[in-house]
């Protein structure tokens, strides 16, 4: 007989069945007894009356362990009185594939006990639903990619020099040299402008060596990037980000809308377009006459200051996400693009989701000379950098690009208190396992 899963049975007529899963609870009376089992799909409910015919297969749901794995063949049976899904199967063989001992977690284990036993914790529904949620967001934005005419890419995560900062690099042993894990793939998204590519996109893994232990940091993460040529500034690039955000939570509201709001109690919305846009200076004003002072002193936003600009975007215009633009030059790499005539800025943006910044966007700078240049005024040494300035020394396109961590918004969109509940296996400064 053919397994069928559980979220399949309402759509059969009453009869033979088999399902296969995992015991959730067992009710064992005295004449009858309960199995709710499930599988990757939801749960069911199982009976079987307790007889001399049965006795064999009571005596096996009597040992049951929570979380044991098993095959069951019974009689599939429409009844509105059982409130699991108005249907039940009775049992006529149950065989127990796999024995599970008792649960070292509960549900009210710490989020750290819950990650070092992270495969039992994985089998809550609501945990199993955060990464169907990543998969639809996947999807969704890959589809509007290929749509698009892009070109998908699995850049290197061996480098043999920084993409970004040398202060968060790893560093791993690499033949009779020194490798790094690439922090972003930055270098090799711009080399593909220079390659005459167009339209790129990369789903894949990200380093950081950043001591962080905040509820949004990771050491490892999946990092959503794409980078566009012959763009007229940074406003292209936003266009694209926005559009792939759009289409990616319609199409979890509409796979996943009421599974979320069941499990999480969030009503979630397929955002407007466009969304908000301030500029950096502006939001800075925002924010102070909200009564927060920023301290930072490379003049960039806070935590703090993400949360009130977001809030007050919400307050004013319903929306949860906002474009900070036109970042100071002061507090971007030397890649941003200045705009004519005024070098204190920069074509870029971050974009804040539900009070927390998502991603960095921007327009990249094209002309080798003034890379050169800006890269001298970062205090860094151009020689460092020639790999890198090569792809602009033969042509390059005006071209920009974003990078966004897929944990994070899940976490945001789900309304998660850590971002390792997004992340399948997080890995963090004193996490490396399981």
């Amino acid at each position: 007989m053919t397994r069928t899963l559980i979220k399949d049975l309402a759509s059969l007529p009453d009869g033979p069945v088999k399902v296969q899963g995992w015991v959730e609870t067992v009710r064992d009376q005295k004449r009858v007894q309960f199995v709710i089992l499930r599988d990757e799909t939801g749960s069911a409910q199982l009976v079987n009356p307790v007889n001399e015919e049965t006795a064999e297969t009571a005596a096996t749901i009597s040992g049951l362990m929570h979380g044991s794995f098993v095959t069951v063949e019974g009689d599939l049976k429409a009844d509105e009185r059982v409130k699991l899904g108005g249907l039940e199967v009775k049992v006529r063989s149950l065989t127990v594939e796999s024995v599970a001992k008792d649960s070292p977690i509960a549900d009210d284990s710490s989020i750290d006990k819950r990650l070092d036993w992270r495969f039992l914790d994985l089998r809550r529904p609501e945990a199993q639903l955060i990464f169907r949620v990543q998969t639809t967001i996947e999807h969704a934005m890959r589809q509007h990619w290929i749509d698009e005419g892009f070109i998908e890419l699995h850049t290197p995560k061996l480098m043999a020099t920084a993409s970004e900062s040398r202060a968060e690099l790893f560093e791993v042993p690499y033949f009779e040299t020194t490798a790094y894990l690439a922090q972003s793939p930055q270098l090799f998204k711009q080399m593909a402008q220079s390659a005459g590519f167009g339209k790129i996109f990369e789903i894949g893994p990200a380093f950081r060596a950043d001591p962080s232990f905040t509820s949004r940091h990771a050491t490892e993460f999946t990092s959503i990037d794409s980078e566009i040529s012959w763009i007229d500034s940074h406003e292209d690039v936003m266009q694209l980000h926005e559009t792939l955000l759009a289409k990616a939570l319609t199409a979890v509201v509409e796979r996943h809308g009421a599974e979320i709001e069941q499990h999480f109690g969030i009503t979630l919305e397929a955002p407007a377009l466009p969304f908000p846009r301030i500029p950096h200076a502006e939001v800075k004003a925002i924010v102070e006459a909200r009564g927060h002072s920023i301290e930072r002193e490379d003049g960039d936003l806070d935590p703090e200051a993400e949360r009130q600009i977001s809030a007050h975007v919400k307050e004013t215009t319903g929306h949860d996400f906002v474009f900070v633009t036109d970042y100071p030059s002061s507090v971007r790499p030397f890649y941003h693009l200045r705009p004519e005539g005024d070098g204190s800025i920069t074509n870029s943006y971050d974009l804040i989701y539900n009070g927390v910044e998502i991603s960095t966007g921007a327009q990249r700078e094209h002309r080798v000379d003034v890379l050169e240049a800006q890269i001298v005024e970062k205090g860094m040494n151009p020689a460092e950098l020639e790999e890198y300035l090569d792809f602009f020394r033969y042509g390059t396109p005006p071209h920009g690009g974003f990078g966004m961590g897929l944990a994070r918004v899940a976490m945001l969109m789900l309304g998660l208190g850590s971002i390792r509940e997004s992340t399948y296996l997080f890995r963090g400064p004193t996490r490396l396992t399981p």
